[in-house]
C-alpha cells in the first residue's frame, strides 16, 4: 500500500506533466480547502435540492461566495512564496 508521502509525490508528478512545470504552491488537489471547497458546494446543493426554504437564486449565491472564498484563499495562500517540488520538501 502507498503512503501518503508516495502519493503527493505521484500527485505532484502528474501535476507537472498536465500543466508544467510552475513556480506556485502546492498543487490545488493536495489543499484543504479545495476539499472544503468541494464539500461544502455539494452540501449546499443537496440542501437546496431537498429544502422549502432554501430557494434556487439563495443556493447559487452561496456556491459563488464560497467559490471566491477559495479562489481569495488560494492567491493570499500563493503570494510571495516560491514552489518547491513535493520530493523536495523536508519535515520540520
Amino acid at each position: 500500500m502507498a503512503t501518503v508521502e508516495e502519493t503527493g509525490v505521484r500527485m505532484e508528478r502528474t501535476g507537472e506533466g498536465i500543466a508544467g512545470r510552475h513556480d506556485e504552491t502546492k498543487w490545488a488537489l493536495l489543499t484543504t480547502e479545495f476539499w472544503a471547497m468541494l464539500g461544502l458546494i455539494v452540501a449546499v446543493l443537496i440542501a437546496a435540492a431537498v429544502s422549502d426554504s432554501l430557494g434556487d437564486v439563495r443556493a447559487w449565491t452561496l456556491v459563488t461566495v464560497i467559490g471566491a472564498a477559495y479562489i481569495v484563499s488560494r492567491g493570499i495562500a500563493k503570494s510571495g512564496t516560491d514552489h518547491r517540488a513535493y520530493v523536495d520538501r523536508g519535515r520540520r
